[in-house]
């Protein structure tokens, strides 16, 4: 049986050679997933007949030359993303069944460039938890250790990569969603700077905090997708004019000078002591290649979790206020029944718990009286946090702290206390804040055999430059330890 799908350098190489085809890739690809997708449930929708379809078409434009730089790559896409061939839910009761008229930019490009979609990644409802748990689907386990969640929100996207079903996977990252997931499973997790990536047709949960970001289990792939899925994009009037350019590759070894800041305020109380070792180890082995390690204060990070919950919150209580039952999605009435009631009835049962208390949150957030306590008070701890990053990069070049308080939690645990849910993601926050990118890079393994992964941040558009130092730490890694 095969245990997981080959290298997308290995693939892409027959594939160009002629010793193999994308069609015969899709089936590999199909083959793990139905051999280890039933005790992970990573994917919650795969269309075989699609697969083939799309897999033939690109082995068509190849024959007729095309150029395809994604030619053989096996894509997952999270079930937040408009495709116009699959049905998408959010993970949710409230859209089951729906089936979007359009396609979200970023998978529109991919696809042009070749990538071979392979089916929709599970995920928290919409977006909004951090083990996958929410899922009207149903849980995703860590394909790592499967007591443990896989992360969230984008937790089957990691655990999918992770696994060998897929190249890599598509996630969105408002809060943490790519790098925490993808530090639970061991793999890479990119959030570009806000506005890199258009968000044209990803179902918003906070339009301002919401970006689109590759897991991988290499950087030269992360990259890649990243660099068809960055420009501007006349539908997404946040989206900025920055390409980004794969040609040159990524350069391991290249730390000779680099400043890698370590702010004191993420290495602080409540950080396991396994993971704050595998951290420190990784800045030694940083500072043995010429890099200068250089201690910081990030003053206001201390208010990140606070400030975001009530912004993010308040922006999902605008956002899902169109899911009433009218338009699209589920609707549950009756002939005598109001239309208030219709309201009431659609949404209570259609929207899972996280999801209502979020909505509540941010609905209190936003009313009359205590605007300006909640709300109007998180927007202005966010541009002090977005100044604590610009004046930190007066002084290094890149930070490196943890993506995680600890590897992980095991099913079920964070459900009784979601505030300890919501702490972690105390050092992933700041970065949404911001908007500067983050990256994922895994760096070893608990007693416990659980992953654990280093954040890189860096100045916006400094994505090349993170994935080049998140290359160089994974090939230290394989070299020393």
């Amino acid at each position: 049986m095969l245990m997981a799908l080959p290298f997308f350098a290995d693939c892409r190489r027959a594939l160009l050679g002629g010793q193999t085809s994308c069609a015969e890739i899709a089936q590999l690809a199909l083959d793990v997933i139905q051999a280890k997708n039933p005790s992970l449930n990573a994917f919650t929708y795969v269309d075989d007949a699609s697969v083939h379809r799309s897999a033939e078409a690109i082995d068509k434009a190849l024959a007729q030359g095309s150029e395809l730089p994604l030619a053989g790559l096996v894509l997952g896409i999270k079930n937040v993303l408009s495709t116009l061939d699959w049905p998408v839910t959010c993970a949710s009761r409230i859209l089951r069944g729906y089936r979007p008229p359009f396609e979200a930019t970023s998978v529109k490009r991919l696809r042009a460039a070749g990538a071979l979609l392979i089916g929709r990644t599970n995920c928290d409802e919409f977006a909004m938890g951090s083990t996958t748990e929410s899922s009207a689907e149903g849980p995703t386990l860590n394909p790592c250790n499967r007591a443990y969640v896989p992360g969230g929100s984008s937790g089957g996207s990691a655990a999918a990569v992770a696994a060998g079903m897929c190249h890599a996977a598509l996630g969105t990252d408002t809060g943490g969603s790519v790098r925490q997931p993808a530090a639970f499973c061991g793999i890479l997790g990119l959030k570009p700077t806000y506005g890199l990536v258009s968000r044209y047709g990803l179902i918003a949960y906070a339009s301002s905090f919401d970006c689109i970001g590759p897991l991988a289990r290499d950087a030269e792939v992360a990259l890649l997708i990243l660099s068809q899925m960055a420009g501007k994009d006349p539908s997404d009037a946040t989206c900025v004019n920055h390409a980004v350019d794969y040609k040159n590759g990524l350069e391991e070894g290249d730390v000779s000078g680099l400043r890698v800041g370590l702010p004191r305020e993420y290495y602080g109380q409540g950080l396991n002591s396994e993971v704050r070792q595998l951290i420190e180890r990784t800045a030694e082995d940083l500072e043995s290649m010429g890099a200068k390690l250089v201690p910081m204060s990030m003053p206001h990070t201390a208010y990140g979790v606070a400030a975001y919950y009530i912004l993010a919150a308040a922006e999902a209580s605008s956002n899902l206020s169109r899911y009433d039952g009218v338009k699209y999605g589920l609707r549950l009435t009756d002939k005598d029944a109001s239309l208030d009631s219709m309201y009431t009835r659609t949404r209570s049962r259609g929207f899972g718990f996280e999801v209502k208390r979020r909505i509540m949150l941010g609905t209190y957030a936003l009313s009359a009286g205590y605007y300006d306590a909640y709300y109007g008070k998180g927007q202005r701890v966010r541009s002090l946090i977005r100044q604590d990053f610009d004046e930190a990069w007066e002084h290094v070049d890149v930070l490196l702290t943890p993506v995680t308080p600890s590897s992980g939690a095991r099913i079920g645990e964070w459900g009784q206390d979601p505030l300890q849910m919501y702490l972690s993601d105390v050092y992933t926050v700041t970065a949404n804040l911001a908007g500067v990118p983050g990256l994922s890079v895994p760096v070893g393994k608990t007693s416990e055999e659980l992953p654990v992964g280093v954040q890189l941040l860096g100045p916006p558009f400094s994505e090349q430059k993170l994935l080049g130092i998140g290359k160089t730490i994974m090939e230290s890694i394989r070299k020393v330890h």
